[in-house]
């Protein structure tokens, strides 16, 4: 029986320039990185919190290709919550984070947000998922 969502993986060019995007730009926190030893795997795991459920894991693209050609190194379509999405808009955009429309929805508000790597992300009002 399958308990819960554990990580989704990302697969990205520069696994070191997207961990800095998302501690310090985005805020999430750092939970495990694994170095690369003479061109090994690297790998870096992050949340938006210590003890949230899921986790991103960013690994280098061209690794992942190498190692297991068969699989889809598409970026994973991910929403993400947050008590005030017009704030976080706001916040992301005077930090110079690539920011969609912010677009008010009967659900809440929901932007999408690009890391310098072009891939795209979703935040929602937690207010949808509290009235469910």
């Amino acid at each position: 029986m399958i308990e819960r969502l554990k990580q989704v993986m990302v697969y990205v060019d520069d696994v070191t320039a997207m961990k800095k995007f998302w501690i310090e730009l985005i805020g999430f926190e750092l939970l495990e990185e694994i170095e690369p030893e003479a061109g090994g795997m690297h790998y870096v795991e992050l949340a938006p919190a210590s003890n949230s459920q899921t986790s991103i894991v960013l690994f280098d693209r061209k690794v992942i290709a190498a190692q297991s050609p068969e699989l889809n190194l598409g970026t994973p379509s991910l929403m993400f919550q947050t008590p005030d999405a017009t704030a976080l808009y706001h916040k992301f955009r005077d930090q110079g984070i690539t920011v969609g429309d912010l677009v008010e929805m009967p659900m809440g508000n929901v932007f999408n947000f690009a890391d310098q790597e072009g891939h795209y992300f979703a935040i929602q009002d937690v207010k949808l998922v509290d009235e469910r």
